[in-house]
């Protein structure tokens, strides 16, 4: 018989341990570490959302400045292929990108300079014809168009009313316009640089799959930018041709608001679709706005089903329900500017989700065929 103070022999207390009875069943067990799992990332999310919010200043130029860098360095590497200077080339791109930004939102500003008074005087004539007909909703209706400025500037948040109201965020805005340019271009110049840094900042071993990611990340916002500018150029040219043929007035406006609603997935499309509906139905009458209404579903049955498969990438085929949500949450944080950021940061993340899928596949059911695999003898 052994002493009681007699040491137990190697492994008998972990033998001990493992027959006991566990103190929660298996299910229970995975269940509880999935949710301190999903409470460890969310927080982690938070935190991250807290420190943009409150840097926003420095924040939203370095990501104008991915976006501009994604959408244009194509022309970067073709550049440099022809032998150009780096810093020459960086150079060039990014003058390229504001003649073209500049460029794309003179054409846009004096369109709706130009047409926007006949525009909104279409939609509050709609709305009158809508309130005689179907009575209190109509009447909504017409407030709302009424009231358009104050609609904008609660759904925009801060930022929209921010830049209705004071000159001051105007300055702001033109300041981290120029810090996104000048940020932009040592993106393009120095991505080389920037990866050698974030390789060195990785853990040991893990280097390689860093990289990946973030190679990932950035060719869905490539995509992403790329695919949407191309869509949004074919969406307004069409629509604004099948204006300009159905004479609907302020056919230039509403095609420079159908641009810029394609950066905005699913809800600009229905906004500046609508818009361009009741702007034909209280000028042109109602068989004109249903060839109004015929010529948005078909660019946007074009658009949906032959353009975003062709065009885009499919690491940024999202499903609606997710697009929504995410501009729902992008409004919420940062106004107009959330809701223009919120899907390409989206995408981003979904790139490095799939990178992480495709470098750890099946783990856990590697695990769980070693653990069942009994031991051999000897």
């Amino acid at each position: 018989m052994r002493r009681p103070d007699t040491p137990s022999p190697p492994g008998a207390r972990d033998a001990g341990w493992a027959s006991s009875p566990k103190l929660l069943p298996d299910p229970a067990r995975r269940a509880g570490a999935w949710c301190a799992l999903a409470l460890l990332v969310t927080g982690v999310a938070a935190v991250g959302v807290w420190l943009c919010v409150t840097f926003k200043t420095a924040v939203t130029p370095i990501l104008l400045a991915l976006l501009g860098t994604a959408l244009l360095r194509p022309l970067y590497r073709w550049l440099v292929t022809r032998k150009v200077n780096t810093s020459l080339a960086a150079g060039l791109t990014c003058a390229t990108m504001l003649l073209v930004a500049g460029g794309a939102a003179s054409v846009v500003v004096n369109a709706l300079t130009e047409t926007g008074a006949q525009i909104i005087s279409a939609l509050r004539a709609a709305a009158r014809s809508l309130a005689e007909e179907f009575g209190p909703a109509g009447a909504s209706l017409d407030d709302l168009a009424r009231n358009a400025k104050d609609l904008l500037s609660g759904f925009g948040g801060t930022a929209a009313s921010g830049v209705v109201s004071g000159v001051g965020v105007v300055g702001e805005v033109l300041a981290m316009a120029v810090l996104a340019l000048l940020l932009m271009f040592f993106f393009l110049r120095d991505s080389g640089r920037a990866l050698a840094a974030l390789r060195s900042l990785a853990p040991r071993g893990s280097e390689e799959s860093l990289e990946a990611m973030a190679r990932r990340a950035f060719q869905a916002i490539e995509g992403f930018m790329r695919g949407t500018t191309l869509i949004a150029v074919i969406d307004a040219v069409c629509i604004t041709v099948g204006l300009l043929v159905l004479r609907v007035p302020g056919a230039l406006g509403l095609g420079a608001l159908v641009f810029v609603g394609a950066y905005i997935p699913y809800l600009g499309a229905f906004i500046s679709g609508t818009v361009a509906v009741l702007v034909a139905l209280a000028d042109r009458g109602l068989v004109v706005a249903l060839w109004v209404l015929g010529v948005v579903l078909a660019v946007q049955a074009l658009e949906g089903n032959v353009l975003q498969p062709v065009i885009q990438s499919r690491t940024v085929q999202m499903h609606p329900a997710v697009v929504l949500l995410v501009l729902t949450a992008g409004a919420t944080v940062a106004g107009i500017l959330g809701v223009l950021l919120a899907v390409p940061l989206t995408a981003a993340a979904g790139g490095v989700l799939s990178e992480l899928r495709n470098r750890y596949p099946g783990n856990a059911a590697g695990g769980r065929a070693g653990a069942a695999t009994p031991p051999r003898a000897g």
